[in-house]
């Protein structure tokens, strides 16, 4: 008989263990594009979570985000889901997690006032320069370039309210606390090289002063400066820095670019028929501009990913270059956000069905399936009609809400085409 301590012989045979099976490494990488690339994105996003099964944003390994998709990026990573997203950013609901534009709008008088104490310093020294040294007038006064703002508009808001939504429960401002890696890109002003808050060295910053950070466009918001150093948009070294994901070897990156260069063709993909960009002044010229450098660097960086990472499936989502809808958006405009959210989920549908032979196969070698029940659903739409002057009347709509409001009933009946007269 075998000894109460005795212990039994132990089996010479290896030990049977249930393989688990790998899960696909899945990265998301979401370039800027100002508050229309936000809209854009999540519009986007809804309808690659409604239609592709297998597929959870919230449990990817990776998030890349440069300028506004930074914004997006974060939430993610933080738990929130493509349609809590668009509730608080496109929806007007009044509580206390609505993203509103026009934090955006705020001048920005400290920048102001500290260019307006140089003046007189700089003057000064023009003067000097000029008429003491000999210099001519030109080169003399080209010191008091120093005086003028580097942004016009306030970016300190859009840490302080992002800084506030990240710290309630279950969420979290600090980049070393969240379950998955987030990455946002932003350029250090004084060299032009990127840097990727949340990588290690970087990740002690911070999500919500990194994210004004890579958002702080050149002209439009002031550089922000943390710990001595002046950081602007990510965008201007890449648009999507996607190669921070992808040196991590994932198998399969989805890229959302929400900018490209308009084609005014003569059958636009759009109610409108543009005959000229030029016939919409300088904001339709720079805009163009704008996006034709980016994308032109975007397809250059996308040829690169192909050579350089054979091994990882890589998807872009993108606007068709024929959307005239969202090429001259009002992204400030309440009732056009939802209307532009709508079109972005109807458009990303329609290009999932498009393109689906050749998505297919990639996205299957990594556990996601297109669900064509959901993606060929008529009635399947991001948001429902919102009753807005409904919402006006109410007793708990505050000023704000109501000045929407009247605005954008406005706005709906300039936009109407004029009523054919009748011949008596």
């Amino acid at each position: 008989m075998m000894s109460p301590r005795q212990a039994p012989a132990r089996s010479t045979a290896p030990a049977q263990r249930t393989a688990r099976p790998i899960r696909p490494r899945i990265a998301v990488a979401l370039a800027g594009g100002g508050p229309l690339g936000a809209i854009y994105e999540i519009g986007a996003l809804c309808a690659l979570d409604d239609c592709l099964q297998g597929l959870d944003f919230n449990a990817c390994d990776h998030y890349v985000g440069v300028s506004a998709g930074g914004f997006i990026a974060a939430g993610l990573a933080n738990g929130m889901t493509p349609r809590q997203l668009c509730e608080m950013f496109i929806e007007d609901l009044p509580n206390e997690e609505n993203f509103d534009p026009s934090w955006l709008l705020k001048p920005a008088w400290a920048e102001f006032g500290h260019r307006l104490q140089r003046l007189p310093g700089l003057l000064g020294s023009a003067l000097w320069a000029w008429g003491v040294q000999g210099k001519p007038l030109t080169n003399a006064f080209e010191r008091l370039g120093a005086a003028l703002p580097t942004g016009v508009l306030d970016n300190e808001g859009i840490h302080q309210h992002i800084e506030r939504l990240f710290s309630r429960a279950g969420r979290s401002n600090d980049f070393r606390q969240l379950r998955a890696r987030l990455t946002l890109v932003a350029t250090q002003l004084d060299t032009g090289n990127a840097a990727p808050f949340g990588s290690p060295g970087w990740d002690h910053v911070p999500i919500s002063r990194a994210i004004q950070a890579s958002a702080a466009l050149p002209g439009l918001f002031p550089p922000v400066e943390i710990e001595g150093k002046h950081y602007v948009d990510g965008a201007l070294k890449k648009t999507l820095h996607a190669t921070v994901a992808l040196d991590e070897g994932v198998g399969l990156l989805l890229c959302l670019n929400p900018l490209v260069p308009f084609h005014a063709s003569e059958h636009p993909r759009s109610t409108k028929r543009i005959p000229s960009l030029v016939e919409g002044g300088l904001p339709a010229v720079m805009s163009q501009t704008f996006r034709s450098m980016i994308h032109s660097r975007l397809a250059l960086g996308f040829k690169h990913y192909e050579r350089a990472y054979p091994e990882t499936d890589i998807v872009l989502i993108e606007p068709d270059h024929r959307d005239a809808e969202l090429f001259f958006a009002n992204t400030f405009s309440y009732r056009q956000r939802r209307e532009m959210a709508e079109h972005a989920y109807q458009q990303t549908r329609q290009q999932l069905h498009e393109r689906r032979a050749e998505l297919a196969p990639k996205l299957a070698r990594h556990g996601v399936q297109i669900d064509t029940v959901a993606l060929h659903d008529p009635a399947r739409h991001l948001l429902a009609p919102a009753p807005r002057r409904a919402l006006a009347r109410r007793s708990g709509a505050s000023a704000t809400q109501r000045l929407h409001a009247t605005l954008d009933t406005l706005q709906h009946q300039l936009a109407r085409p004029p009523s054919p007269t009748r011949s008596h």
